[in-house]
């Protein structure tokens, strides 16, 4: 690539809802600046950024791409972005590596799910930010009402840069608002009165001068474009221009728009901090400087497999020079790493470059070493905040023979998308794929077909059910068998108690409870108190591990409905051994059995995992969301107002009655509501659903004798 200071850098992620035409008007902008050449289309398949076979296929944007094109001496670098939440990871990853976000309004439909999303996660990220309205030339615009929402929902930091002439076929031009009247006519709006906004959101950063603005002394144009960048930066300004992909009418503004008024490398703040660095602890961090001559931090945004199975990483260069064959520091890795092949990239071309500097945008192939989130350099960035997918499948492919197969192309799936999950479930034995959503899932068993030839069969996972107790027990097993030859014995006798999960195992484990206690070992994953209280050498020391291990045996296996044990604590007190016959075998059957048996007296009682929702949805259907979750045995937490006429609601449910609850939301709220889910805890099940699951399991595990 042809070298360009790091102040004529711009690098923007364009972002927004499907169908808002954020792809068109990247290839609009590629053919206009003389990037490429021809006529891309989504539409019949040539899309410059849409270049990926499921993408083809569905004409949408799945995965972030990478193009740029110059305009008025600066180099514009623009990642595009997915459309919907299903692939929010894509745009999240995408907003580490800009200073910029452009979020992509459609004019007809106006501020949409992932509209609201998007803005979201561009301030998290701390960039600064812009709405281009796209689409003026559709039909039945309302305009003021379009303006008036945007600065309802999303603060009276958004001003219009610019006013369209006309709307739909009419939609003939656009007239800046850097100017207070230069006798435009046929505006939307009253210029004036948008100029007013837009200086008073500008001079905001700068207290004495925006003083003598409202004595009436108004910045000079050179003081406006100086202090406009300082404002978007810091979030007072969102500018807002207007154009239409589909016909070019303002494609021109916008490019100077994005040439001027988008941010340059080192106007967003960016810290680094020392390898090792935990997460929230103040100290040990570093203002990075976009110098190319300062030290190298570099950080992975996003990873591709190619077709030809090359893996590229794309980096984004914060401080420093990279250079072709350079040996440089992995953050985490003892070794170093030699860079393979620089690459500049256009949408799916890639050219060899010899050296990229701080501000650029670049990939890397067949570096095995690096994945999305690595830091190169000797400070490391944060970490990149993707969300966690809780959509799951229980997958397996449709021949056996393909068991391996179904491992390698997994695992270059997970290179490729950190929002999927990937887990063998120890207690359901199942293979399952998490991810953000049932589209999600189904564009990704679809690569699988297409780039790997690999078909799988799925099916909804097991939900992960826990048992426990409600109470305290006693009791004992003696394991005598005698069948000629050698014998074996053993005798254990325990005491079984419930485990708050409010109550360390220090704390639980006091003298008053457990006078004659000797030791106690705790497992966390299970929340398991193991405690040894034998005196007397009731049962010799040797065979105490045996028994312990036949809890553990027990707890992940189950006891009445096959699934694993958590919140227990299990005292050994007493014990029977025989010279001979005693082995660790006999113990280990000894302790399974008298925790099975036990167990079924302490009140034994199933868990259930508990998730947090976050739900937004318009106000108009809050009191339908109340029903539905109160009808899911869901508990409403609160509310938040969303802007714009929404309401966000948080509440716990159980995650079985939330499984597929993306298809319901989209009915109930008309495609308008969206929701984020994560785990809480595990939490009592109704005694209902307690004797319909037992009452399954039991019925398969006589299926299976």
């Amino acid at each position: 690539m042809a070298k360009v200071n790091v102040a004529d850098l711009r690098n923007v992620a364009f972002c927004g809802h499907g169908n808002s035409g954020k792809t068109t008007l990247l290839d609009k902008l590629l053919v206009l600046t003389g990037a490429v050449s021809g006529e891309p289309s989504v539409d019949n398949g040539s899309s410059i950024c849409d270049f990926d076979p499921e993408e083809k296929a569905h004409k949408r944007t799945i995965e972030s791409s990478i193009v740029h094109f110059m305009h008025d001496g600066k180099r514009i670098n623009a990642i595009d972005t997915p459309g919907y939440a299903d692939f929010i990871g894509q745009t999240i990853g995408a907003l580490r590596a800009v200073e910029t976000a452009v979020i992509v309004v459609n004019a007809h439909s106006g501020i949409e799910v992932n509209t609201r999303r998007v803005f979201q996660e561009a301030g998290k990220a701390g960039v600064g930010r812009m709405i281009v309205i796209n689409r003026m030339d559709e039909p039945n615009i309302d305009f003021p009402k379009l303006i008036e929402q945007l600065r309802d929902t999303f603060g009276n930091a958004c001003a219009l840069l610019n006013i369209p002439v006309g709307t739909g076929p009419d939609f003939k031009g656009v007239v800046t608002t850097l100017e207070k009247d230069h006798g435009a006519k046929g505006t939307l709006l009253p210029v004036a009165d948008v100029h007013t906004q837009l200086i008073e959101s500008i001079v905001e950063v700068d207290e004495a001068l925006m003083e003598k603005y409202f004595e009436g002394e108004e910045p000079s144009p050179e003081k406006i474009e100086e202090l406009t960048e300082q404002a978007i930066a810091r979030g007072t300004l969102i500018p807002i221009v207007c154009c239409s992909a589909k016909t070019g009418v303002g494609l021109k503004d916008l490019l100077t728009v994005l040439a001027h008024e988008a941010l340059p490398p080192g106007h967003i703040q960016r810290l680094a901090y020392k390898e090792g660095h935990k997460e929230g602890e103040e100290g040990d961090e570093i203002k990075l400087k976009s110098d190319p001559g300062a030290p190298l931090v570099a950080q992975v945004f996003k990873t591709r497999i190619d077709p030809f199975v090359q893996k590229l990483t794309y980096l984004r260069i914060y401080s420093g020079t990279l250079k072709k064959d350079d040996q440089v520091h992995v953050c985490g890795s003892r070794k170093g790493a030699k860079l393979g092949p620089l690459l500049d990239v256009q949408g799916a071309e890639t050219k060899p470059i010899e050296s990229a500097s701080a501000g650029e945008i670049i990939a890397i192939a067949k570096m095995e070493d690096l994945h999305t989130g690595s830091t190169l350099g000797e400070f490391e960035m944060p970490r990149i905040p993707f969300p966690v997918p809780m959509v799951g499948l229980a997958v397996k492919p449709k021949s056996h023979n393909d068991e391996a197969k179904l491992s390698v192309s997994l695992h270059k799936i997970l290179e490729e998308d950190s929002t999927l999950k990937l887990d063998r479930d120890p207690q359901t034995k199942e293979l399952v794929m998490t991810g953000m959503s049932d589209l999600h899932l189904q564009i990704l068993r679809e690569r699988l077909h297409r780039r790997d030839k690999l078909d799988v069969d799925t099916r909804p996972p097991k939900i992960p059910f826990r048992e426990t107790i409600m109470a305290s027990a006693e009791g004992s097993y003696r394991h005598k068998k005698q069948s000629g030859g050698r014998g074996q014995f053993g005798e254990v006798h325990i005491r079984m108690y419930p485990l708050p999960r409010n109550i360390t195992p220090e704390g639980f484990c006091t003298k008053d409870r457990f006078p004659q206690m000797k030791d106690f070992h705790f497992d966390p994953t299970h929340r398991f108190l193991w405690v040894n209280s034998v005196v007397g050498g009731s049962i010799p020391g040797n065979f105490l591990p045996a028994i312990e291990k036949g809890f553990k045996e027990r707890i992940e296996k189950g006891v009445i409905a096959g699934h694993t044990v958590q919140d227990v604590a299990v005292e050994v007190h007493y014990g029977k051994h025989h010279d001979v016959d005693s082995s660790e075998a006999a113990f280990k059957i000894a302790g399974s059995m008298a925790f099975r048996n036990v167990f079924q007296q302490a009140k034994p009682a199933l868990l259930e995992p508990i998730v947090r929702m976050e739900i937004t949805v318009p106000e108009s259907h809050v009191g339908d969301l109340y029903s539905d979750m109160s009808g899911r045995g869901g508990r409403v937490q609160g509310t938040d107002a969303a802007g714009g006429g929404y309401q966000t609601i948080f509440a716990e449910v159980p995650l079985r009655e939330v499984t597929t609850y993306a298809r319901t939301l989209s009915s109930m709220t008309g495609g308008q509501g969206s929701f984020t889910m994560e785990f809480s805890h595990y939490d009592i099940m109704p005694t209902s659903v307690q004797q319909e699951v037992v009452s399954k399991a039991t019925m398969h595990e006589e299926e299976e004798e």
